[in-house]
């Protein structure tokens, strides 16, 4: 709707997980470097916690990206809250199997055969679990417990990725025998001022734009309203573009910023 008018070829603050938008900041950079370095060197399991807002979904497409498909067998569950038997059946489902029946039993020996399949063909399995903090079950915890018992003698068939707000951090901690098995584990932050700022000129410059939009005053008032969260950021900065298209405004500077803030808040 304001592209055109901002000299934008597409719009830059979509709360949506787009990988072309991903903003690495140093923390992002680490946390990817830790996801991939499990997934390459066969660590088993890794867990990714970050508050709301903060990239963990986002992160998790980027992370799909760099795993070239001939030589990664990638699953994403998005939305893990669900009973035992039916998290399975999902687990299959995004790895592309069909079990021979939807028991427990079949399920299993599907998931069995695939990793037992990719291995053979020189493949690694990749099981993404987002927003696991979701997960109500308790026998569904156990379930990914027990997926990392698919071994062979010098490594694990599957690698496990969890993410998830921080509550997923003492839910895990009362299930001793999975907590122990999470080699790699990161704490995604909300970004300081500096990345703030960064963030915005680079997502803009992606969308297009050819010159400053954002004044200093305002990138500092946005860093402060959205309290560097990433979903925080997006959800200001386009209303702002929105209003400042709306009357007309030549940059968007911290007046419009404050006003745009008070009017969520």
């Amino acid at each position: 709707m304001y592209e055109e008018y901002w000299g934008l070829t597409a719009a830059p603050f979509q709360n949506v997980p787009d990988p072309n938008f991903f903003f690495l900041s140093a923390q992002h950079r680490e946390a990817l470097a830790r996801l991939l370095y499990t997934v390459r060197h066969n660590k088993g399991a890794a867990l990714l916690i970050g508050d709301v807002g903060c990239g963990k979904t986002t992160l998790s497409r980027a992370l799909i990206l760099q795993l070239a498909e001939e030589k990664y067998d990638v699953g994403l569950v998005t939305n893990p809250s669900l009973p035992g038997n039916d998290f399975l059946e999902e687990i299959d489902l995004q790895l592309g199997i069909t079990p021979a029946s939807s028991t427990k039993v079949a399920l299993l020996r599907g998931l069995n055969d695939r990793l037992l399949s990719n291995a053979r063909e020189g493949k690694e399995t990749v099981l993404i679990v987002d927003e696991a903090h979701s997960i109500q079950d308790p026998a569904v915890f156990e379930e990914l417990r027990m997926l990392l018992n698919f071994q062979l003698n010098e490594r694990f068939l599957l690698t496990l990725i969890m993410m998830g707000q921080p509550e997923i951090k003492d839910i895990i901690a009362r299930i001793k025998q999975l907590e122990q098995r999470i080699a790699i584990r990161f704490y995604l932050k909300p970004l300081d001022e500096p990345e703030t700022m960064q963030y915005v000129t680079y997502r803009l410059q992606k969308a297009g734009a050819g010159r400053p939009i954002f004044s200093q005053e305002a990138l500092q008032l946005v860093w402060r309203h959205a309290r560097g969260v990433p979903r925080s950021i997006n959800t200001l900065c386009d209303l702002c573009l929105l209003e400042g298209y709306a009357i007309r405004a030549q940059t968007v500077d911290a007046t419009l910023v404050q006003r745009v803030a008070a009017s969520l808040s």
